[in-house]
């Protein structure tokens, strides 16, 4: 009789499993996940063509089954990912540090993974200034197709940026204490009861949590590390759980979007969509390729093809955090990584290491500066540089979560923030690209620490084609 396979008897064993494939230890009886969430996708768009085809976005009924039905569904999807990751990443945060025990060795994984995302994202947003530049997507936009479109999405901007505003007059401190006030929690607890969570102050709290940990006894400690661990677990349960929804809700999150603006939007503002493209894909296949390759010693094609679920979860949810659960999952069991290193790199990788969001920002300001005709000198570009990397830093790991931050830029170098109206109607499907570079540049991020700190990748040597 043969020997049935084990699955391994740790916090990522659960009976209710995410259909995931590839590797993974619990193969699914029918379609895998990711599959299905494809399917999901396709029938959304198909059908969201179709309606706005036949009827017209503007249509009655097509707007009030999207305000009524369509969009309550895809919000219900992703605010239950979302209420999740605030325990999750704090227990993933104070497991993993405690998990690794040595303060050194804490402090040499935070070097190499902070040095990782400040050389990766100053690439990445050196690659969108360069096809910006080159391109010169502004300048092939006509007047009379920018008034249209700024008219249509006014309404949608004209909060965003008022807020903006308003947050930077009373804004009033040196960089410095600006910098403190960013990472550095006055109080927790009024930090995680905003509507957006301030993830920065909720890792920090968490890192300083897990190395007083590792300062004392172990007698002191455990029963604490444990409660972590079991919160990690229940909050892992209850994502498997929602993540059996994902195909019907990212259906209807893609046919909210397709059903209302069609693809016409998409050829008006081609220009910039294909910069924006060409850049993400030039840095996802190119950089990231060339990391793993040589960085983390894994074949490029095996990478991409163990983390499907990922690909496909980061891309129909447009959200770096409601990806987290399933990323942690898939590069531990179908790449190797360790789960401490995971716990703390993938983690803080959610908010920290956003480089296909600092490539947006920087092709996205220089976009409306040209469209405004405003021509940026090499300084204010390098000052954009500098700004996009931070932003990639300092930017929610939600859906248009860098919208606010765009307009800051805009602010700053002088041009029209009311100009971020033109580029809202294709952010959605420019969100979901750049999320996906974002939550794979994590893992990539991941396994180089693992590397680096002598951990093997990918159990069978011959599957990833490295000797």
């Amino acid at each position: 009789m043969a020997e049935e396979k084990q699955i391994p008897s740790d916090e990522y064993e659960r009976e209710l499993t995410t259909d995931l494939d590839e590797e993974t230890p619990d193969k699914p009886k029918g379609l895998p996940l990711h599959t299905k969430i494809f399917i999901g996708l396709l029938v959304g768009a198909i059908g969201g063509l179709i309606v706005n085809r036949m009827l017209g976005g503007s249509d009655p009924r097509v707007v009030w089954t999207v305000e009524n039905l369509t969009r309550p569904v895809g919000q219900l999807f992703l605010n239950s990912l979302l209420m999740i990751v605030i325990p999750l990443v704090f227990s993933s945060l104070v497991v993993g540090i405690a998990g690794i025990g040595d303060i050194r060795r804490l402090g040499r994984i935070g070097f190499k993974s902070f040095a990782y995302t400040l050389i990766l994202s100053a690439i990445s947003v050196g690659i969108g200034l360069s096809l910006a530049n080159l391109i010169q997507p502004g300048k092939k936009l006509s007047p009379e197709t920018a008034l249209q479109l700024k008219e249509k999405f006014s309404s949608g901007a004209k909060e965003t940026v008022e807020s903006t505003l308003k947050a930077k007059e009373a804004e009033k401190d040196s960089p410095l204490m600006s910098f403190v006030k960013t990472i550095v929690p006055s109080n927790i607890f009024n930090s995680i009861s905003t509507g957006t969570p301030q993830m920065l102050h909720v890792m920090f709290y968490a890192l300083i949590v897990g190395i007083a940990i590792t300062l004392l006894s172990a007698n002191i400690t455990n029963p604490f590390v444990s409660l972590m661990e079991s919160v990690f677990a229940i909050s892992s349960k209850i994502i498997d759980l929602i993540m059996k929804f994902a195909p019907y809700a990212v259906a209807c999150l893609i046919f909210n979007n397709v059903a209302q603006f069609g693809f016409e939007l998409l050829q008006s503002l081609a220009w910039f969509v294909g910069t924006v493209l060409l850049g993400l894909s030039l840095h996802f296949f190119g950089v990231y390729s060339l990391s793993v390759a040589i960085l983390s010693k894994i074949n490029p094609i095996e990478f991409f093809k163990r983390l499907r679920t990922v690909i496909v979860t980061a891309f129909s949810t447009s959200s770096s955090n409601a990806t987290l659960p399933t990323a942690l999952r898939v590069s531990h069991e179908n790449l190797g990584v360790p789960k401490e290193i995971n716990s703390f790199v993938l983690t803080v990788g959610a908010t920290a290491n956003q480089n296909g969001t600092a490539l947006y920002e920087g092709v996205t300001v220089l976009f409306l500066a040209q469209l405004a005709g405003v021509e940026l000198t090499l300084t204010q570009q390098l000052m954009v540089v500098y700004l996009a990397i931070l932003g990639g830093i300092g930017t929610a790991g939600v859906p248009a979560g860098s919208i606010p931050f765009i307009v800051a830029i805009l602010v700053m170098i002088n041009v029209d923030p009311a100009l971020i109206a033109i580029i809202l109607g294709v952010d959605r499907i420019l969100d979901m690209c750049r999320t996906t570079l974002n939550v794979i540049g994590d893992i990539t991020a991941a396994t180089y620490v693992a590397r680096s700190e002598g951990f093997e990748l990918l159990k069978v040597k011959e599957d990833a084609g490295i000797g």
